[in-house]
């Protein structure tokens, strides 16, 4: 049983579609898709920007402390903020992995649509990769190509193709392992916590 707990969700492969005015999340084994405009609403608290709303909610956000965030808006490429872009991708990520206890990390194609005349430099594919494992992936991998669909999505063939260095990607999936035995080791704590003194 424990067993099956770790291997179920491993497995998930998202993947990502950025353009300037959209991004697009499919979840290759689910079909499950998120498909919105790439805008934040993020709030001021403590000297800290907090996501008070996202996609199209969040050009409906009020307050005094609210700044509208698209950190995929620039002239020149398609990173303007990257904080926030990691935001966004952890939202997105938590959204489709849905009311799960232990969310597992996902393993993430992303793909920029446009803005990639000539090639992308090594500092973003860098970036696009340390946005993605910030956001809460295991392994990433920065692909320029035809555009993929789910039916015929074949992740050692995308990963062969990638621009994407190799030691980020060995990085992101050890942090996301880790990260993953934790919240494991808690839970087991938890059970025992209440076998323990739940009776009493």
């Amino acid at each position: 049983m424990l067993k099956n707990l770790l291997n179920k969700k491993p497995g998930t492969i998202l993947y990502v579609q950025i353009w300037e005015k959209r991004i697009r999340v499919t979840d290759i084994g689910s079909g499950r898709i998120y498909d919105q405009v790439p805008q934040l609403a993020l709030e001021q608290k403590k000297g800290r920007r907090t996501v008070a709303a996202v996609g199209s909610r969040a050009s409906s956000a009020s307050g005094k402390n609210i700044e509208m965030v698209n950190p995929f808006s620039h002239p020149r490429s398609l990173i303007r903020d990257f904080v926030a872009g990691e935001q966004l991708l952890q939202h997105i990520f938590k959204e489709l992995s849905g009311d799960t206890l232990i969310p597992a990390s996902p393993t993430v194609v992303l793909q920029p649509m446009e803005k990639t005349e000539g090639g992308l430099t090594d500092i973003e594919i860098r970036a696009f990769q340390e946005m993605a494992l910030g956001a809460g992936a295991r392994e990433a991998v920065v692909y320029q190509g035809e555009e993929l669909t789910r039916h015929t999505f074949d992740y050692r063939k995308v990963k062969e193709k990638s621009v994407s260095g190799k030691r980020v990607a060995a990085a992101g999936e050890k942090s996301g392992q880790f990260i993953q035995w934790f919240f494991l080791l808690l839970w087991l704590v938890l059970i025992a916590a209440m076998a323990l003194f739940g009776g009493r």
